[in-house]
């Protein structure tokens, strides 16, 4: 129980900082189609924005990394990994955490380090005619790479588990597609009960046999 809670803090940490960060998505496309307004319409180019939105997308992508991992969203290159049985499938992935994903992990967190060490001494700053500081978004290399890294950790328990059990513990299960379905055909006012119960299942089928040919292509 105590193992299975803190599984779940991890999950928690990585799906709060995921979410977060998610809105990132929202002040981006704000931000081009203003410009888009003012390029087009107004003739008045901003000189900052192309940085603005590599830094804004860069940390979207590297902060919800974490959010992923603990989702197990990541896409799986293995065509036999699907098939094989949950210890064998822990086994694999325990050895591969070790092997690449620590020291992966753990070199993109030193270097980013000192990467936001550097750019931060120097001021860095971006080569236009309005300068934007660089180093706050090299700030966010070493950030994910510790948040990613605490998923990681997570994960490998996870292995340990699953190895000593036979069973892949339960993960912080998060909103899905189906979720909402569910949630829009029970409030629809346009179907019966009846209607609205077989629509579900039908919707339920759909998903488990997506997942399932999912499951067996990684």
């Amino acid at each position: 129980m105590d193992t299975q809670r803190l599984l779940h803090a991890a999950d928690r940490i990585s799906n709060w900082t995921g979410k977060t960060f998610a809105w990132l998505i929202i002040l981006l496309m704000l931000v081009v189609c203003g410009e888009v307004f003012k390029r087009y319409a107004l003739n008045e180019p901003t000189a900052w924005i192309y940085d603005a939105n590599n830094m804004m997308y860069g940390t979207l992508f590297m902060m919800c990394g974490a959010y992923a991992l603990a989702q197990n969203a990541h896409v799986r290159g293995d065509f036999f990994y699907g098939s094989m049985k949950p210890r064998t499938q822990a086994s694999l992935d325990l050895v591969l955490y070790i092997l690449f994903f620590l020291p992966g992990i753990g070199a993109l967190t030193w270097a980013g380090w000192d990467y936001f060490k550097v750019s931060l001494a120097m001021n860095e700053q971006t080569f236009n005619a309005t300068p934007l500081p660089v180093y706050p978004f090299k700030f966010v290399i070493p950030v994910a790479g510790v948040i990613v890294m605490l998923q990681g950790l997570a994960e490998i328990l996870r292995c340990v588990v699953c190895l000593r059990t036979g069973h892949w513990p339960a993960r912080l299960k998060d909103a899905e597609e189906m979720d909402v379905v569910e949630q829009q055909l029970a409030s629809s006012t346009y179907v019966d009960d009846e209607a609205r119960r077989d629509a579900i299942e039908r919707a339920k089928e759909v998903d488990d046999a997506a997942r399932l040919r999912g499951r067996e292509l990684t």
